[in-house]
């Protein structure tokens, strides 16, 4: 998604000098205390949040008493809503992204928006707070000197093989995100691509 698809399919009207902020802003990835009095803030402060699953963040926003405007932003929206967001922040208004949980942009769409963000001259910002990547490296007692964050691997059979083949003669720590109900069909696929390693699963962090 380019700023040449944005302009196509929503044309907007710009307020010179009046352009909001994007906040990426970081939330718990299990306790819900786990957050910082900025995110909060901000939270409260902005015109809208763009959530991954609005369901899931409202839990979060009704725990701490927090009442704004939210609208959905996922992988299967994200050209519409992306270009509905834009068009926000175009028109002045400050807009808050989160994901279902940790920092949005890590294994998320929210990489496009920030990327459609940046090509229209739009200001964005870092709430920092939980990666479960680099909590679960931290807590792994695996070496974090030198690390290779794959993220998902891809759905794509020939594609998935290829990606995990190209890390056999990889010596730093992999980080692997995978959803439960794969865990044990990539466990194995791990196994009989790259051989004896020593793994550890990490999960409910918080």
């Amino acid at each position: 998604m380019n700023k040449e698809h944005f302009n196509r399919l929503n044309p907007y009207k710009e307020r010179p000098g009046e352009k909001g902020t994007l906040y990426l802003v970081a939330t718990p990835i299990g306790n819900l205390e786990d957050i910082t009095l900025r995110a909060l803030k901000t939270l409260k402060d902005v015109d809208l949040i763009a959530a991954e699953d609005t369901r899931h963040t409202l839990k979060l926003l009704n725990h701490y008493e927090i009442r704004k405007p939210i609208t959905s932003y996922y992988e299967h929206n994200k050209v519409e809503k992306g270009n509905y967001v834009i068009n926000e922040l175009m028109m002045g208004k400050n807009v808050a992204l989160v994901s279902d949980a940790g920092t949005p942009g890590i294994s998320d769409p929210g990489e496009d928006l920030v990327r459609l963000a940046i090509e229209n001259g739009i200001n964005v910002t870092m709430v920092p707070g939980p990666v479960a990547g680099i909590m679960g490296l931290v807590l792994s007692g695996l070496s974090a000197d030198r690390f290779v964050f794959e993220g998902f691997l891809p759905m794509n059979k020939r594609t998935r093989k290829e990606r995990i083949s190209s890390l056999k003669n990889e010596t730093r720590t992999i980080v692997f995100y995978e959803a439960p109900h794969k865990l044990l069909h990539t466990l194995k696929e791990l196994y009989n691509n790259l051989g004896e390693r020593k793994i550890v699963l990490a999960r409910e962090l918080t």
